[in-house]
């Protein structure tokens, strides 16, 4: 028989650092100090830190009286690591070790990160660390200003970290619908969610051309008119695809579920406060798991849009999960080209490498073939086996979940509490294969496949 040798590829790497993350956190937040209960059990602790770990926000307890001081701290620990990403701070630590990244590693490890291929990687890693910090510290000074009678630097740092590696974790039981009606909190914790979910490259790009403005007036300012002064770097083509269409994703959802739910409001209901809840609703469902409107009370027409939302997610090589805006936007332009008899994919003034297009069907078609056999099994599994007039709004409860485990989202129409034995394990893995990726999952079992040295004959199938 012949033996088959077990190796640890730079795809499956990754896995395994998620995997034993997980686990490590598990066993602190089962001991005893991390707790202010009696006890929880080790499927409850296993599901708290693999939604922290996944940045997905999912809780079948409430993380503000469940846990202690410390037990919060190990939250918010696990957030930050999941948040910047376990491939990001394994290439740091080979960078910082000044180990050699070897090419296929640098490219899985990167994955997502780097966009421009000719920037120094070690360069980026460092950049990617620095500005998560600087970023999570202005945000937890600023809800501390914005609210200083609410939020204190702990419970500020703790949110400005859950938004900004959008976790949705907070330390209250009703979330953040205590502010639904504040500019201030509102605006900052958008403004972190918002640029966790851009995806570092962009963060790093943007930081570039403002660094780059910056100088320039600098120059003219204090050098004179007839000075050489450096030129303002533009923006990169995959920066502005993200920004554009995470632009018109927030302000199309925004719209919309503010419509909706203005459509049934009481009378008498501001239409301001309704604006912002409803905007709000629709950055948050960048996968950051917030709320500051009860989500139970909200029409079945803006749950869809949200689920929508949630399931294209936010930018690659970001703390967002979902579908990712990139391929979104690939798939709008694939279906554009198809619809003008275009042989090529393009968006603005290039077309889009045929290798990724095929990334991203394979994307779509296994992110639809997981959620939808997750929804399948969660229907057996929470009750939905009796005849359909029973189970009254079960079916949408469940959709809503699964896509949010999936995106790591982390927004409930209060299912999570609920949830069987069983279901409690399949959003776990839900969440765990939502944070790698498919690609990644299929990449790591592909990895250990022999390269076929020969082709099939091919053949016509009629189709649609």
């Amino acid at each position: 028989m012949k033996n088959i040798h077990f190796r640890i590829t730079p795809i499956t790497l990754p896995i395994i650092l998620f995997a034993g993350t997980i686990g490590v956190g598990t066993f602190f937040l089962h001991s005893r100090s991390a707790l202010a209960v009696v006890s929880i059990s080790w499927l409850d602790a296993l599901f708290t830190a693999t939604s922290a770990v996944c940045v997905t926000g999912l809780a079948t307890l409430d993380t503000g009286t469940t846990y202690s001081l410390f037990g919060q701290s190990v939250v918010l620990i696990l957030i930050q690591l999941g948040g910047i990403g376990i491939m990001t701070y394994t290439a740091l630590v080979y960078y910082l070790i000044k180990q050699r990244v070897a090419l296929n590693d640098r490219f899985v490890i990167g994955q997502g990160l780097q966009h421009d291929r000719s920037q120094p990687f070690g360069k980026l890693l460092v950049k990617i660390v620095l500005w998560t910090v600087i970023i999570e510290i202005i945000g937890a000074l600023s809800l501390s200003v914005a609210a200083p009678h609410d939020f204190t630097f702990f419970s500020a740092l703790f949110h400005s970290v859950s938004a900004f590696c959008n976790a949705g974790f907070s330390l209250y039981r009703d979330s953040l619908s205590h502010w639904h009606a504040d500019w201030g909190v509102n605006l900052v914790v958008m403004l972190l969610i918002i640029t966790g979910g851009l995806g570092f490259a962009v963060v790093v790009d943007l930081n570039g051309c403002v660094g780059a403005f910056f100088k320039r007036w600098r120059a003219v300012l204090f050098k004179g008119s007839g000075t050489r002064y450096p030129s303002r770097s533009g923006l990169s083509w995959y920066s502005k695809i993200v920004l554009f269409t995470t632009f018109i994703l927030i302000i199309a959802g925004g719209v919309g579920i503010s419509f909706f739910e203005y459509c049934v409001a009481p009378p008498g209901t501001d239409r301001v406060v309704t604006l912002l809840a409803g905007f709000f609703q629709s950055v948050t469902c960048r996968t950051a798991g917030f709320n500051t409107i009860n989500l139970n009370v909200m029409t079945n027409v803006s749950l869809y849009l949200m689920v929508i939302l949630m399931f294209i997610g936010g930018g690659s090589g970001s703390c967002a999960g979902g579908l990712k805006v990139g391929t979104f936007r690939v798939l709008v332009a694939f279906l554009g080209a198809q619809l003008k008899g275009r042989s090529q994919v393009v968006i603005g003034h290039f077309a889009v490498e045929r290798k990724i297009l095929h990334e991203a069907l394979v994307l779509l078609f296994f992110s639809v073939v997981i959620i939808f056999s997750a929804a399948f099994l969660l229907n057996i599994t929470e009750g939905g086996l009796v005849p359909h007039p029973q189970s009254r709004d079960l079916e949408l409860k469940i959709l809503f979940e699964t896509v949010s485990a999936f995106a790591t989202v982390g927004l409930s129409l209060g299912l999570t509490a609920k949830l069987s034995v069983i279901g409690k394990i399949i959003i776990i893995l839900l969440m765990f294969t939502g944070r790698l990726g498919p690609i990644i999952m299929i990449a790591a079992v592909q990895s250990y496949r022999q390269k076929e040295l020969f082709r099939w004959p091919e053949e016509r199938l009629l189709i649609g």
